[in-house]
């Protein structure tokens, strides 16, 4: 019997537990193989309170392994690097490295999976490009005329990206103040989505806990924001253990009838829509 299987594909270290922490430890724990796919090792993200980056070595190798330990406090049973480095994700070769996701995918066989929306949370490119190239290599995973290393074609049957609306991302607001970047020499903001733009609304609020240990994990990052120390339980609860998303495709559902399940049409055990 084929299992469910649950795919996120992000870009840096942490994307994984501060954006689908809480997602990712529910199915987990309900059975279902879930993998991370990582686009990069986080190699200029800040490290602790340090004034100056020790470098992209050791922030890397740092943020890797803050991210097993992460993966393994959510249940993740794949943990995957892709090997680009951080903020030139964007700079890719787009051919190698969609071949390169749609091989994962190919190999890890989800019906499933999840990853950023085209504004990229804030504006940030390496997010911007993994949605981008993540939905690229769906579609490039399902062709049957692409036969690198002679695997087999996959059909995922669903692509979510994950937001916030408007009662969700106040909490995020009050725990990381303004969250923003400059690109270009513009400035770059997040925004609450719409409610109505909600397809899916996940309840995860019994792992809510789990997915805050998870986050714990990424040291390195969490160290500046001390606000999320000073969180109640129920903020908590709110931040991590409501999760939200945007059905980007669906082959086995549609409507706007809001679900409760990430794999909503799905049949367990034999792969194929429930209409």
């Amino acid at each position: 019997m084929e299992k469910r299987k649950l795919m996120a594909i992000v870009a840096h270290p942490d994307d994984e537990s501060l954006g689908l922490g809480g997602t990712l430890a529910k199915y987990a724990a309900e059975g279902a193989e879930v993998s991370v796919l990582m686009a990069t090792k986080g190699e200029r993200g800040r490290f602790g309170t340090a004034a100056q980056s020790p470098g992209l070595d050791i922030v890397g190798k740092t943020r890797a392994e803050e991210l097993l330990k992460a993966c393994k406090v959510l249940g993740v049973k794949h943990v995957r690097f892709l090997g680009y480095i951080d903020g030139d994700l964007d700079q890719a070769p787009a051919e190698q490295i969609i071949e390169e996701i749609a091989l994962h995918i190919r190999d890890l066989k989800p019906q499933v999976v999840l990853s950023f929306g085209p504004e990229g949370a804030y504006g940030h490119p390496d997010h911007i490009a993994i949605s981008q190239f993540t939905t690229a290599a769906i579609l490039k995973a399902a062709l049957a005329d692409f036969d690198s290393l002679n695997s087999r074609p996959h059909t995922v049957l669903k692509l979510y990206n994950v937001l916030w609306s408007k009662p969700i991302w106040e909490v995020y607001q009050a725990a990381f103040k303004e969250m923003s970047m400059t690109v270009d020499g513009e400035k770059r903001l997040a925004f609450p989505y719409p409610e109505w733009m909600t397809t899916t609304q996940l309840n995860a609020e019994s792992y809510w806990e789990t997915a805050w240990a998870a986050i714990q994990c990424h040291q390195t990052q969490i160290a500046i924001y001390q606000n999320l120390d000073r969180l109640t339980p129920s903020q908590h609860r709110v931040l991590w253990g409501r999760q939200e998303f945007y059905r980007v495709f669906s082959l086995v559902n549609g409507g706007r009838i809001k679900e409760r399940d990430l794999f909503a049409g799905i049949k367990e055990g034999v792969l194929r829509p429930t209409i």
